[in-house]
């Protein structure tokens, strides 16, 4: 399969689908609700509520983070990407003390095990 197939394929998987269209109606439900309580709080404010302003700026930015969290629930392996784009070689100074950190993990890992397994008296 060449790469164009291969996103082709991952932006239908995407895209359709009962999960995608749960989350496409999540989103659409929650910018309707953002959008509301704008209107609302805006009301509220012009007539003299000086907390509404506040919420005024407080519900776009709810509907950007639903927006966000929208994208990141159509695309989970956009976090693996991301992290292994941003993963950076250690310096070489460094290598012992990952080695005796990895070895201490090692060694309670162990420990932990030890304890939690039955005891055979």
């Amino acid at each position: 399969m060449t790469d164009a197939g291969a996103s082709g394929e991952h932006r239908t998987r995407r895209f359709g689908g009962a999960e995608a269209i749960r989350a496409h109606v999540t989103l659409l439900v929650g910018l309707g609700l953002c959008g509301f309580a704008f209107w609302f709080e805006l009301g509220r404010a012009e007539r003299g509520n000086g907390l509404s302003w506040a919420y005024v700026f407080e519900w776009p930015l709810l509907a950007v983070f639903a927006v966000y969290m929208w994208w990141n629930v159509l695309d989970p392996e956009r976090q693996t990407r991301v992290k292994t784009k941003k993963t950076k070689e250690l310096a070489p100074e460094f290598h012992g003390m990952l080695n005796a950190w990895e070895e201490h993990q090692r060694a309670l890992n162990d420990e932990r095990l030890d304890h939690d397994a039955p005891n055979k008296d």
